[in-house]
């Protein structure tokens, strides 16, 4: 097979690419920008672009498929040239459910823990010697790529994001996966850019559940009350499962989970977690793995990379580094820092990235999310609101959409990181939450600071 990857440079095109390279496919490319680690790991497998641009020469009968990606525009000139020409065109996710279409297919949705329920089914079944294809939203300890697809692997284990397919298809991307085995993890009402009402959000994930192949199984957390009004009844042709926070206790510094006379030591914590942990254990069920050897291997899971990932533990402090960005992904990981070391100081920075949270509108959201940490930070570059052609919003707008008078606001990266290393560090939690990089700060060089 040969395929061209228009926009071959993001995280997950390049992983899907790499993917396909190793299944033998013959695989070409291009994109007008690539940054690392794309740009090395591409090259390690001989199929990066030798010029960045796009060029419709690139484009011939030669080839069985063109795969689009979300950083390409409508009016891409190979995306064009592909269309002359009748190639077949095929989105990311469609791509990965025509390689997965013969498989049992497990989709993991929902607007917070995808990422950690998929790594955590995947470390199971790699434990328990269960060959599976995957796509994951990071990347994972163990694991040298983000999408294996084989020919042999019976199971294909997808994280299943409900954000837009491409840009000349406007569909969540987990509508297009069929899933066999399907996972809800909670509906936190996010992307506001795509989804402008929380109805209109709601409303993806209802349409998800009827995408489950008949005979199919949905398992969904019975905490979030959103998917108890629409998950309960929604099929009578499915299995349907819920899920909650399974015992579980914290002693000195760690979370045990407890069951019936057993306690045993995690490497993770946080209510969230909790429950994360609980719905792969009933998605591995699914899969063969009984719960015996699921307890066996999920203890020595740590965790996904930037979700509540250890920066440095000392006895002076700890730091984390989370992908914590929406309101409800930063309550749940202070809330989750909180309860694990109660008797520490916490020291939250959150920075506002994305365009939701750097809408007026939207800030609300975040109210009192901030509430439990010792110190709170905010920290946003007014530049990011220029580029996202959002109005411009105050230091004053921010804690009065956090409710938080004592919120400490940063615009500069600089400051902030002065900041952060003028605080009384012993005994203390730093919890650096942003689905970005505060405009460049190092934070493995201010974890060996702070801690030293």
């Amino acid at each position: 097979m040969r395929v061209h990857f228009i926009a071959i440079g993001g995280s997950a095109m390049h992983n899907l690419a790499i993917a396909l390279h190793k299944k033998g496919f013959f695989v070409t490319g291009s994109d007008d920008e690539i940054f690392e680690p794309a740009k090395n790991r591409l090259a390690a497998c001989g199929i990066l672009p030798e010029i960045e641009g796009w060029f419709p020469s690139k484009i011939d009968t030669s080839l069985d498929a063109v795969i689009l990606g979300m950083h390409a525009k409508a009016d891409n000139p190979e995306l064009l040239k592909a269309g002359e020409l009748g190639i077949k065109i095929f989105s990311y996710p469609e791509y990965l459910y025509e390689q997965s279409k013969d498989k049992k297919r497990v989709v993991i949705g929902g607007s917070h823990g995808k990422t950690t329920i998929t790594a955590m089914i995947l470390h199971v079944l790699q434990f328990n010697h269960i060959d599976c294809d995957y796509m994951v939203g990071a990347q994972l300890e163990g694991f040298d790529v983000m999408v294996k697809l084989t020919h042999e692997a019976q199971i294909m284990v997808i994280e299943g994001d409900e954000y837009l397919t491409s840009p000349i298809d406007l569909r969540p991307k987990f509508h297009l996966y069929m899933p066999d085995i399907a996972l809800l993890s909670g509906i936190a009402w996010d992307h506001i850019n795509v989804f402008p009402t929380f109805e209109n959000y709601l409303s993806q994930f209802e349409i998800f559940i009827r995408q489950i192949t008949p005979g199919g199984c949905l398992i969904y957390c019975s905490e979030d009350e959103r998917l108890r009004n629409i998950c309960p009844g929604s099929r009578d042709d499915i299995t349907i499962q819920p899920y909650d926070i399974p015992p579980h206790q914290i002693e000195n510094e760690t979370t045990f989970l407890t069951t019936g006379d057993i306690s045993i030591p995690l490497k993770i914590f946080g209510k969230h977690n909790m429950m994360n942990l609980n719905g792969a254990r009933l998605v591995c069920k699914q899969l063969g793995v009984g719960d015996s050897e699921f307890f066996d291997a999920i203890q020595s899971f740590k965790g996904a990379s930037k979700r509540l990932e250890v920066l440095a533990n000392t006895d002076k402090c700890i730091v984390f580094k989370d992908f914590a960005h929406a309101p409800s992904k930063v309550l749940a990981s202070l809330g989750a820092v909180r309860a694990q070391y109660p008797r520490r100081k916490v020291i939250a920075c959150v920075e506002l990235h994305t365009y939701s949270s750097l809408s007026k509108e939207f800030m609300r959201q975040y109210a009192e999310t901030l509430d439990q940490a010792d110190v709170a930070i905010v920290y946003y570059n007014p530049h990011a609101l220029r580029l996202k052609r959002l109005p411009e919003i105050t230091p004053q707008q921010i804690r009065e959409g956090f409710k938080n008078p004592t919120l400490e606001v940063f615009n500069q990266s600089a400051q902030l990181k002065a900041r952060l290393l003028s605080e009384q560090a012993d005994n203390s939690v730093f919890l650096m939450m942003s689905s970005g990089n505060y405009d460049g700060i190092d934070l493995n060089e201010f974890a060996a600071q702070v801690s030293s």
